[in-house]
């Protein structure tokens, strides 16, 4: 008997949107779309998503930038994508009155609650991957990209936790990342300083 393949995961259309949204802040809307095209990725050109999409997407999307303009040029284009992604959660996703909240209560508290919500929509973003994190005077957040990648890949989430740590928990925190192959996974670890 042959086993049915599983259905590819799905993450937000964000992880796309804002990542050809940073490309354009930062290079212009005729250079991303010419560097699309060179990618082969030209099918995002006027027709982004608007659904939750395959991750493979996503990561087929990091995989061409990191090859034709470098890992340290990703990166930096994730890290705003993550960060513009955050934005948009902070605009429509999480409710104004769950953000008031978190602002008013003490930076550990604001983040064991902030990652608790965050840890019932982590497929959204993780896809196939794992995601956990710990809480107290120094947390950790973790993710485990399962689906083959770039390390460059932990700057959008790097990114997306910056901001959103940053707005609702504590303006002072830090974040340092720490990214690790292991086979054709990679293990994205970020450790809070609040």
């Amino acid at each position: 008997m042959t086993a049915t393949p599983a259905a590819p995961s799905k993450i937000g259309p964000n992880s796309i949107i804002q990542t050809v949204n940073a490309l354009e802040a930062s290079m212009g809307k005729e250079k991303t779309e010419a560097l699309l095209r060179s990618i082969g990725q030209d099918h995002f050109i006027g027709n982004l998503p608007t659904d939750m999409t395959d991750e493979s997407k996503f990561h087929a999307l990091v995989t061409a930038l990191d090859t034709e303009i470098g890992a340290r040029e990703t990166a930096a284009i994730l890290e705003e994508s993550g960060s513009r992604t955050a934005e948009y959660l902070l605009r429509v996703r999480i409710p104004g009155l769950f953000q008031k909240l978190l602002k008013l209560l003490p930076a550990g508290a604001a983040f064991s609650l902030l990652f608790f919500a965050i840890s019932k929509n982590a497929w959204t973003f993780a896809g196939s991957g794992e995601f956990t994190y710990s809480t107290g005077k120094n947390p950790v957040i973790n993710l485990k990209v399962l689906h083959p990648s770039r390390p460059s890949v932990g700057s959008f989430f790097l990114g997306t936790f910056t901001h959103l740590i940053h707005e609702l928990v504590n303006t002072k925190a830090t974040i340092t990342p720490s990214i690790q192959t292991s086979g054709s996974s990679l293990n994205c670890t970020y450790r809070v300083t609040m």
